[in-house]
């Protein structure tokens, strides 16, 4: 009922203001605030489908709102240091050796990571701050970044312009399996190589 809840007032809101509507959901929700690509971009494929949208306005809409909120969580954390996040560990119960060793593994597979965790739900979000605080590269910070959300926001909202577009259900769910599928190939080809690299 929530999901649906929500869907409905993205998918208004995307209809009410069009593409300036897309743009700014995707930059709120890569500068890690609650709103869920998994319905924003579904919900654009959706309008391309019944052709209220223009797939490659839509497509650019919404890499380019990614790209914003991807650079505002990145520049909050390379203006702020991850000496401020020293400071404070205790309030997250993090140990500063644990830190240290995160910093070392991101030093060597920052871009790797960037990439593969643009195409994990809820993380997709969160890399930039690491990066930010690493003080990465801002060309392969956002070149990789830019990769990941490319592949991101068409297969969603492929997903959007066939799934959501048929009225059978069967095939409604061969999709969704489709989609977990291969998210879940992703999640775990980053694993086996973090493990890796370790």
């Amino acid at each position: 009922m929530f999901l649906l809840s929500i869907t409905s007032i993205i998918s208004g809101f995307v209809k009410e203001y069009g593409y300036v509507g897309l743009f700014a959901l995707m930059v709120l929700e890569s500068a890690s605030l609650p709103v869920p690509s998994e319905v924003v971009l579904p919900v654009a494929g959706l309008l391309v489908a019944k052709n209220l949208m223009n797939a490659y306005v839509a497509l650019a809409a919404a890499l380019a709102g990614g790209m914003v909120g991807i650079a505002i969580d990145y520049y909050i954390a390379y203006f702020l240091g991850k000496e401020v996040v020293y400071k404070h560990l205790g309030l997250f119960h993090i140990e500063r050796k644990k830190l240290d060793d995160f910093d070392r593994w991101f030093e060597k597979n920052g871009p790797f990571a960037v990439f593969i965790m643009r195409l994990l739900p809820v993380l997709r979000g969160l890399v930039s701050f690491p990066a930010g605080f690493a003080g990465m590269s801002k060309k392969k910070f956002f070149g990789y970044s830019l990769a990941g959300s490319v592949i991101w926001d068409v297969v969603l909202m492929e997903f959007g312009y066939y799934a959501l577009n048929i009225s059978s259900g069967y095939k409604i769910l061969a999709y969704v399996a489709g989609l977990g599928i291969l998210l879940y190939a992703i999640y775990a080809l980053a694993m086996r190589k973090i493990r890796k690299k370790s």
